[in-house]
């Protein structure tokens, strides 16, 4: 990750384009299409920084460095596993999970869950202390 991070007005400057999907302060994340579009142009003999300029970003404040570990991470990706290695793969696209409040019937099947596995390695710990006191015997 660069270590170069985004003022406000940037991150502003960014949103407003729509090969963004994302961007925070440290990051930014790019749409599924800019990504494809980017490899096509790449093939074509582009380069990185003329491909990001020609689709509203500015080279200057996404980052040399940031365009370039793009570009070999997306090629890398593509070559792997073709146009599905672009695809944001991640779970509601954030790599957070998601801070929701449980329903009452959630709550309930959880404690439920838990009062059976409970109850399961109780019984499991009574079979081998019966199993034990048999082995004593003899």
């Amino acid at each position: 990750m660069s270590k170069k991070l985004f003022s406000k007005k940037e991150i502003e400057l960014l949103s407003k384009n729509p090969y963004v999907k994302s961007v925070s302060p440290k990051g930014i994340t790019y749409t599924d299409e800019f990504k494809e579009l980017f490899i096509a142009q790449k093939e074509k003999g582009k380069f990185p920084s003329e491909i990001f300029r020609d689709c509203g970003l500015n080279p200057e404040i996404v980052g040399k460095r940031r365009i370039d570990s793009a570009s070999k991470r997306w090629r890398d990706a593509y070559h792997k596993n073709g146009v599905m290695g672009l695809r944001d793969t991640r779970p509601g696209n954030s790599g957070r999970p998601r801070e929701r409040e449980l329903s009452l019937e959630e709550k309930y099947a959880r404690l439920e869950a838990e009062t059976n596995l409970l109850k399961a390695e109780n019984e499991l710990l009574k079979k081998i202390r019966f199993a034990e006191r048999g082995m004593r015997k003899k």
